[in-house]
């Protein structure tokens, strides 16, 4: 553990910690002390220092513990997880596995951290991943059923998402298609799968979640949509651990049932919470802009979109989708909810 990770858990209960004290707990000098807290706020922590008193965090922080994750799982997820790393930062949770995807038969490991530097969405999009407010988890699992088969899997883990959001008290969050979950319109979570292997042979999936749980709006002012966090929408503070726990329970046992049953077992709670069912949207397609009305997913995970008469069938892939701009605006006014 580092000298900033040491100083960040004697805070993380929010009080106040004097330098000395800083000093004697740690056996380092006042100035290596203040350079480890400079080093903790360029992270986005806000850190007070208060002469007579010292530092303390502007708010508690309950940082990520691997044996309190692993313990709050139930047997059979236990038994899935062959390894699972808590980390103080990394590059990307995603990027992680996919290394150790590369290098050998590893399944059921996972990667938690309270911070990334290039968190990624879908289409090379950046995750913007403040510390230790957010959940940030991604979960490598191997198929022996080929790529091509995989097409609804991130309808599932969305499925599982909402699973655990619905434990934590989130009633009312939705699903866009293929792997946006929102509240009132505002993104709450995001989704990136991410592969290795043959189209038609054994292949290795990254599965990587973000989830908002308190995050400061500086922090956000880069994301071009709108968002919000789990804090502000239950308004308490939540238990990242715990949270943590639930998410990758439900992510697991979601796989297991995917690789066994694929996605219909998923479809009727994925209709339920389909928040562009109905709706006239617009896909931003590699050839051009297409406008239909979303009547659904099939069974493949493809989006249905009624055109012309018609039924289409549209996969994720590079296809980006959106609700048609007087639908948007009927919804701003709060028509149609």
């Amino acid at each position: 553990m580092t000298l900033a990770q040491t100083i960040l858990t004697l805070l993380a209960d929010g009080g106040f910690q004097s330098g000395p004290a800083l000093g004697r707990a740690t056996g380092r000098t006042r100035t290596a002390i203040w350079k480890a807290i400079q080093l903790l706020k360029s992270s986005g922590l806000e850190i007070y220092c208060v002469r007579g008193k010292g530092y303390r965090l502007a708010q508690p922080v309950e940082l990520l513990n691997r044996d309190r994750i692993f313990a709050a799982l139930d047997s059979d997820a236990r038994q899935a997880v062959q390894q699972l790393d808590v980390h103080h930062e990394v590059d990307s949770t995603n990027a992680r596995l996919l290394e150790v995807a590369r290098q050998g038969d590893t399944s059921g490991h996972v990667c938690i951290a309270e911070c990334q530097h290039a968190g990624r969405g879908r289409r090379g999009r950046q995750w913007v991943s403040p510390f230790g407010g957010n959940l940030y988890l991604s979960l490598l699992w191997r198929f022996q059923s080929g790529a091509s088969s995989l097409g609804g899997l991130s309808l599932a883990v969305a499925v599982a998402v909402m699973r655990a959001l619905c434990d934590a008290g989130v009633a009312s969050a939705q699903l866009k298609w293929p792997n946006d979950i929102l509240l009132d319109g505002h993104k709450l979570a995001g989704i990136l799968l991410e592969l290795a292997g043959e189209a038609a042979g054994p292949c290795a999936v990254v599965v990587g979640v973000g989830l908002n749980i308190r995050t400061p709006a500086a922090e956000m002012s880069a994301v071009n949509q709108p968002w919000t966090d789990l804090e502000s929408v239950l308004e308490k503070a939540v238990l990242r651990n715990e949270l943590a726990a639930s998410l990758l329970r439900h992510l697991l046992h979601a796989i297991t049932d995917f690789e066994r049953q694929g996605l219909r077992p998923f479809m009727a709670e994925w209709a339920q919470w389909d928040v562009l069912m109905g709706q006239e949207v617009i896909l931003d397609l590699p050839t051009g802009l297409l406008r239909g009305v979303a009547r659904g997913v099939d069974e493949n995970g493809a989006l249905l979109l009624a055109r012309n008469g018609e039924l289409q069938r549209h996969y994720s892939g590079e296809v980006s989708v959106r609700l048609s701009a007087k639908v948007e605006s009927a919804t701003a006014c709060g028509v149609g909810q």
